[in-house]
């Protein structure tokens, strides 16, 4: 399955200058966080294929008015065309105000309580992050560092994939992928890119 992963930056090759041939073949848009919903409404349209999407530290608005047609999967576990997807959206708590900011022992907890889940669906193919994994594409800044619960779900349930957000392109120079001893392949999505799952 072929999947346009996006995050974070309203890449002007989508919006302003969209082609349908860029996109040819997408069969889900997954939305790793801190998009606007009349962006990602836009693509839905333009794209024509579902969209799944979490919550980025900025998104607190996306909880009383989410995008149009899209599936929010914080907190869940989801099957899409025989691929099975697990959201953890949210940054490290920077802001105690923040609705999309977790602690580690937080974020810990989400993914515990979605362990009947994973395995009622026989496990995960892709896990869905707005933050990177701790070691793997953070910085050291408190609001951009990573979650080390998502480096333990990789251990135990060794995802194809980890799509995540957050650390883009206005930090500076970022790596787009890793390999994670686990086996699971970490993309960045800022902007966007197309997987094949």
């Amino acid at each position: 399955m072929k999947i346009l992963a996006v995050a974070d930056v309203e890449d002007k090759l989508l919006y302003d200058h969209f082609k349908k041939e860029r996109v040819e073949g997408v069969e889900l848009i997954v939305a790793c966080g801190d998009l606007r919903a009349d962006y990602m409404d836009f693509l839905i349209t333009m794209v024509n294929v579902p969209m799944i999407y979490i919550r980025g530290n900025h998104d607190d608005s996306l909880i009383s008015k989410p995008p149009l047609g899209a599936i929010c999967i914080e907190d869940r576990v989801i099957r899409y065309k025989g691929v099975t997807f697990m959201g953890l959206g949210g940054s490290v708590r920077y802001n105690p105000n923040g609705k999309n900011m977790y602690s580690e022992r937080e974020m810990r907890m989400r993914a515990l309580r979605l362990k009947p889940k994973i395995l009622m669906k026989g496990g995960v193919d892709v896990l869905v992050t707005h933050a990177p994994a701790k070691g793997y594409g953070d910085l050291e800044d408190l609001p951009h560092r990573g979650f080390d619960t998502f480096n333990k779900i990789m251990d135990k349930y060794q995802p194809k994939y980890m799509l995540h957000g957050h650390v883009h392109t206005n930090y500076g120079r970022i790596k787009r992928e890793y390999d994670h001893p686990s086996g699971t392949k970490i993309i960045n999505a800022c902007g966007y890119q197309i997987i094949e799952v």
